[in-house]
């Protein structure tokens, strides 16, 4: 069952751990200017998620997030560098890092998990 993106960007809002340094959230320009930077067009989903929610840190997993410095931890930008450099597949986008494997965008807009030893069998519509 789809899950509406309005609900789950107030679920991780009411469930975030309260940070020292919380980065800003970017904007429709700056997302604007990363996607063609990195070539690749973010799902409406995403954009709103980044937008409104990247900065949330509820747990051990923390999503990449987009700066206007590019340099901050956590950096959507480095993160898909160091993926292509151990061999991440130029048609899928990091959105998560975890110990070296990555969630990522597929081509249909599905989330599949991809780790050192490539791509799982495992994947999330919504």
């Amino acid at each position: 069952m789809p899950h509406d993106i309005n609900d789950v960007i107030a679920e991780l809002k009411a469930l975030a751990i309260t940070t020292p340094k919380t980065p800003p959230l970017p904007n429709d320009v700056l997302l604007d200017q990363y996607e063609a930077d990195i070539g690749f067009t973010f799902p409406e989903d995403y954009r709103k998620f980044l937008k409104e929610a990247s900065n949330v840190f509820v747990g051990t997993l923390e999503p990449l997030i987009v700066t206007d410095t590019r340099n901050a931890r956590g950096e959507l930008s480095i993160a898909l560098i160091e993926a292509r450099r151990v061999g991440l597949p130029h048609d899928l986008l990091p959105i998560c890092e975890d110990n070296g494997d990555y969630y990522c965008f597929a081509p249909d807009q599905s989330i599949r998990l991809w780790d050192h030893n490539g791509l799982s069998s495992e994947k999330w519509q919504d």
